[in-house]
């Protein structure tokens, strides 16, 4: 009565290694699904950054204030017949 019953035990037992642990298993399907979200995340935060990047490039395209904002605060230039005065910041 003991060898039908340790077969049957190690018959369960090969039975079920392909499901846990084999190649499409719930372990790696865990493993994958967690990867999954992890490039959802990147992708997500990388249309986001596209979005505000398009945005940019309409306003430049669309008129001359966008040109004139990034000469001004990135270049430091001025129109003329105004005086640039830079104040050091606070320690």
């Amino acid at each position: 009565m003991r060898w039908p019953a340790i077969v049957l035990a190690l018959l369960v037992v090969v039975l079920q290694y392909p499901l846990w642990i084999g190649k499409g298993g719930w372990l790696r399907v865990w493993e994958v699904e967690q990867q999954l979200a992890a490039q959802r995340d990147g992708n997500h935060k990388l249309e986001q950054r596209n979005t505000g990047l398009e945005a940019e490039v309409r306003d430049l395209k669309s008129g001359y204030e966008a040109v004139e904002e990034r000469a001004r605060f990135e270049l430091g230039l001025t129109k003329p017949d105004e005086i640039f005065v830079q104040t050091p910041p606070a320690k």
